[in-house]
């Protein structure tokens, strides 16, 4: 567990597109275009999967729990709307089923700040999701620039989770669906899948990520939660499972080193 020191008082960020609009740059269009997993025109992608992530709004079992109604009341919203953070209730989110793997929306925060503003990214070779332990999917636009501070990255996913999209009125930055992680990787149809988890087999990440250089469809998933396991269904969908390490890594330190090694295999081989 992270040592964050964590608000109890959450802003939410205003429902207006200037608030938006502070989070997006502009890429070429023809970036942006080769960008759809519908094809990439030569152009090599990792695509970038946060799997069976802590990001959830409020289970309906808490939602009458005094601790919740509270916070739901200072925050002049519903509980249904509350996300869920362990960091707030965490004598609750450990009764809850999977509760060792829920409720840590700080994970994803900090992953997506590591992977967004990268030379990968911003050099259009990166493409990232987020998938949550109930199948949810979050597609994110890779010119957005997301809040670095955590109360506010919380009132964006908040307002995604009522809109279904960010911002509500225009071209989505963030797009929320209702999909599984086997339709989502029918979607992208990479030619290598690649789960990073401890009981993977031990590899040199460089020397390995130099090997998938000529591939133009690389599907990279780093779990998006704190304890346990993949499920047995997430780790069927995978090529190859592998770990970098002999012991335990944060998920948005598997990410760096990930986007950095795929970087220096695809950068080094085109000069």
């Amino acid at each position: 567990m992270l040592g964050l020191r964590l608000s109890r008082t959450i802003a939410t960020p205003p429902n207006d597109e200037s608030f938006f609009a502070s989070f997006s740059l502009t890429l070429p269009v023809a970036i942006r275009f080769l960008l759809h997993t519908k094809g990439t025109g030569g152009l090599k992608l990792l695509f970038l999967i946060l799997a069976e992530s802590a990001l959830e709004t409020m289970p309906a079992s808490l939602q009458n729990e005094p601790a919740v109604r509270s916070l739901a009341k200072r925050r002049k919203k519903a509980p249904s709307r509350l996300i869920l953070d362990s960091s707030l209730f965490p004598s609750l989110v450990r009764k809850l089923p999977m509760g060792e793997k829920r409720g840590r929306p700080d994970i994803i925060h900090i992953s997506l700040l590591c992977a967004l503003r990268t030379p990968l990214s911003m050099e259009g070779h990166l493409k990232v999701y987020v998938h949550t332990l109930d199948d949810k999917i979050i597609d994110i636009d890779p010119t957005v620039r997301l809040p670095r501070n955590y109360n506010r990255f919380i009132g964006l996913i908040e307002q995604l989770y009522e809109h279904s999209q960010v911002p509500p009125n225009s071209k989505p930055l963030l797009a929320l669906k209702n999909m599984s992680l086997p339709a989502l990787l029918r979607e992208i149809n990479p030619e290598k899948t690649i789960l990073f988890c401890e009981e993977g087999v031990r590899v040199d990440l460089n020397d390995y990520m130099r090997n998938l250089s000529s591939l133009s469809r690389v599907v990279a998933m780093v779990g998006g939660f704190p304890h346990g396991s993949f499920s047995s269904q997430t780790e069927s969908l995978a090529d190859d499972k592998i770990s970098i390490y002999d012991r335990p890594l944060e998920a948005w330190t598997v990410v760096s080193r990930v986007i950095y090694s795929y970087e220096l295999a695809i950068f080094r081989k085109t000069e």
